[in-house]
């Protein structure tokens, strides 16, 4: 594994390949090319120092003083265009995910407004169709808003609108829009709240997409039936909510991935194959932009919980 990811790091072409970028402008190529470049420039200062300079000592030191300044250089620059290079291949990467994922929501919508204006129906057809669409049309909406805070996070725009709030009330409105969905799928879900928790000046939008992304996550990720249980309460300075449930779990080896974004855990995409992987990495942004910690730990087969804590004041 080890001496993969170190011929991964030295074969060039291969990284190239990565970042879609021809070899002339590719970094790790540049940094060889610059690295080549220094050596010449070294050996040359080298035999002008030691015909100007008596003291070989004092040559020595010049040399070296410069060949630490060109690499320092050198690295930074390289260091520069790798992150550039990385920028360009995670917005090709962003604009290839989304459109593969807006594709097959408006692929539906489309077919299923042919068939509603072509073909005579009769009413069962026509609800089934009409679900299709306002299924569809739901997921479409899902993902532009999360395209849009993405967007915003990664732009640095993204902006907190404070107010106070009761968070339980916040939880008992996502809970209510998911009925439907709990119904659909045969689950139980337990919201266990502490009595008398204070209010907290936070962004009502924000923390409801929270609530939202991980009891959406909890119910599309269950094995068959399945219990999800929510906690709130309060702790010491903070107030701690809990969302756990006996789903399909995380593999160990995914776990430390969970927060990048587009990432989805292997096991996921045989389970439900719907979904952007910008879901948990939009949680984690918002909970720590205001102040707080998010964590999880999971087994697979057994279950996932899900966990974060938000300052009272």
């Amino acid at each position: 594994m080890i001496r993969k990811k170190i011929y991964d790091q030295l074969n060039i072409r291969a990284q190239c390949r990565k970042y879609g970028l021809p070899l002339w402008q590719c970094p790790q190529f540049l940094f060889v090319l610059m690295g080549i470049v220094i050596m010449i420039i070294i050996i040359v200062s080298f035999l002008i120092a030691s015909r100007q300079i008596e003291d070989p000592q004092l040559v020595v030191l010049i040399v070296l003083f410069l060949s630490a300044v060109l690499i320092v250089i050198d690295y930074i620059i390289m260091h520069s265009f790798e992150k550039l290079a990385e920028v360009a291949r995670a917005k090709m990467e962003f604009i290839s995910v989304i459109t593969h994922h807006l594709r097959s929501p408006i692929t539906n919508i489309k077919y299923s407004l042919e068939a509603l204006t072509s073909e005579e129906l009769t009413e069962k057809d026509q609800e089934e169709y009409f679900r299709i669409l306002r299924e569809n049309t739901e997921r479409t909406g899902d993902l532009i808003n999360n395209i849009l805070t993405v967007s915003r996070i990664s732009l640095g725009t993204f902006k907190l609108r404070k107010e106070m709030i009761s968070m339980a009330n916040l939880v008992e409105e996502t809970i209510l829009g998911f009925k439907p969905l709990l119904g659909a799928s045969n689950m139980t879900l337990e919201f266990e709240k502490e009595k008398g928790l204070p209010k907290i000046f936070s962004d009502p939008f924000c923390l409801k997409e929270v609530f939202r992304n991980l009891l959406d996550n909890a119910i599309r990720y269950q094995k068959n039936k399945g219990d999800i249980k929510l906690a709130l309460r309060r702790q010491g300075k903070n107030i701690y909510f809990e969302i756990s449930d006996s789903g399909v779990g995380i593999p160990e080896e995914d776990q430390k991935y969970i927060f990048q974004k587009f990432f989805r855990a292997k096991n996921a995409l045989r389970y439900q194959t719907i979904g952007t992987g910008l879901g948990l990495y939009i949680v984690k942004e918002i909970i720590t932009k205001m102040k707080g910690k998010v964590n999880f730990k999971s087994k697979e087969n057994k279950g996932t919980t899900f966990w974060f804590t938000l300052p009272i004041k």
